[in-house]
């Protein structure tokens, strides 16, 4: 037997080994672009829109089919009367009045999910204590409140704030629990070994691991908080003589102006969307599917 010295061209070679490059040309195409057309039946944001105007031909042909103006207009009749509320101010005034009482009672939900979070993380007692205040408070309607609201805090903003705050701070609080305990043990022993403590432990692992729980979390705290407020507006709006979406929805039908009605009821509904695809959306793709937490 042969030995090559180290050094040499042959150095390292083991000609058993070597094969020669096969021929893929005739193979076919391995990867082929898709036609202009596939590529836009199958794009995310084509198909979301042919789902909604799929939604609005089906209401066009009900309502026209339906042939009463009183139980469900048309959306075309829907829409002049959106458009002229918008145009005349009175739909984007009571747009802001209902984003204001939102924005306010959906931060201050989450920062108290966020301190009960933080106690029931940091004692074995802080976990007991939200586990029983969430089981005692999540099934309780927070629209069942608003009696104590109004005797609390009056008619005005506290009130809606307060409801608000209760739809939001159990379901983002029991998520963000859940994410926490459904850290593997693994990235918890790592933070150990790097010697992260405290709150840079709590930020650089905890928080990125149960993102994708905390993140459905805020989803749900949202819809929760949105459907309150409206509900909440539909009884008592912010004063008598301005309201919010809900309030704007209660005079629509107190005076027979359907349309009006679904004029409110799309308002609401475009909110909710928009704030899902521009807020939402984007926190999800720059997070958990830029780190490949999910597909």
């Amino acid at each position: 037997m042969s030995v090559v010295a180290p050094g040499t061209p042959d150095a390292g070679r083991r000609p058993e080994f070597e094969r020669e490059p096969l021929d893929a040309r005739g193979i076919g195409e391995i990867e082929r672009p898709l036609p202009l057309i596939e590529r836009i039946v199958h794009d995310d944001t084509v198909q979301r829109v042919g789902i909604l105007l799929a939604l609005v031909l089906c209401w066009e042909l009900y309502a026209r089919w339906l042939d009463n103006a009183l139980l469900f207009p048309t959306f075309t009749e829907t829409m002049g009367v959106f458009g002229r509320d918008i145009a005349s101010g009175v739909l984007p005034d009571r747009i802001l009045t209902s984003l204001k009482s939102l924005a306010i009672g959906y931060a201050a939900g989450v920062a108290l999910a966020g301190v009960f979070t933080t106690i029931a993380v940091a004692s074995a007692v802080g976990t007991r204590l939200l586990s029983t205040l969430t089981a005692m408070f999540n099934p309780l309607p927070a629209i069942a409140l608003l009696p104590l609201a109004l005797i609390w805090f009056g008619l005005g903003i506290p009130s809606l704030v307060f409801v608000i705050v209760h739809s939001v701070l159990w379901a983002v609080a029991l998520n963000t629990l859940s994410g926490f305990r459904s850290v593997p043990e693994t990235l918890r022993m790592s933070g150990r070994n790097f010697g992260l403590k405290g709150a840079r432990y709590v930020g650089l692992i905890l928080i990125p691991a149960a993102f994708p729980s905390i993140l459905a979390g805020l989803k749900i705290g949202w819809a929760f908080a949105w459907r309150t407020l409206v509900a909440a507006e539909l009884v008592f709006g912010v004063s008598s003589r301005s309201g919010g979406l809900g309030w704007y929805i209660f005079e629509a039908r107190a005076e027979l102006e359907t349309a009006r009605v679904f004029a409110g009821l799309f308002a609401v509904i475009i909110i909710g969307l928009v704030i899902e695809a521009v807020i939402f959306r984007t926190i999800e793709a720059r997070t958990v599917t830029l780190w490949g937490m999910q597909r």
